[in-house]
């Protein structure tokens, strides 16, 4: 239905009025063509993730050995702290008191806060940081600044 322009009172009640009717027809066919059935609305997914309008021949299981699976941590020094990892300050602000590390050696940047960067951090230092799990990812702790 094409809009128009109305400057009338009785013209927008009649606009009104004719929008509810075809609003109300809509419903009525939508009602009249029946309701779908719970098995039409249900949904099956295969092993891979793939959904289907239909159940799908399971088939036989691969079994899997326990034995072969292999859970590992990785090997820590011998004074069991990780070797520290070096990188540059991209960007660090005291006023809001954190700051980003770019890594030497992968590139990724890691976020500091001030508390755990010493006192005289500023961009552009070399630094020697170590990782530790925050609740956004990893961030740069025990930061020592090896040369400005």
């Amino acid at each position: 239905m094409a809009k128009r322009i109305t400057s009338g009172k009785r013209e927008r009640e009649k606009l009104k009025q004719t929008k509810r009717q075809d609003k109300q027809k809509k419903k009525e066919e939508r009602m009249s063509a029946g309701s779908r059935s719970f098995e039409d609305m249900l949904a099956y997914v295969d092993e891979n993730g793939v959904l289907h309008a239909s159940p799908q021949d399971v088939g036989p299981r691969a079994e899997i050995d326990l034995s072969e699976i292999e859970v590992s941590v990785p090997r820590r020094t011998e004074t069991g702290a990780e070797e520290p990892l070096s990188g540059r300050v991209e960007y660090f602000t005291s006023s809001k008191g954190y700051g980003f590390i770019k890594d030497a050696s992968d590139g990724e940047k890691y976020f500091f806060h001030v508390t755990n960067a010493p006192a005289g951090i500023a961009e552009g230092d070399r630094v020697a940081f170590e990782l530790e799990r925050g609740t956004r990812g990893m961030n740069a702790v025990r930061i020592a600044i090896i040369d400005k």
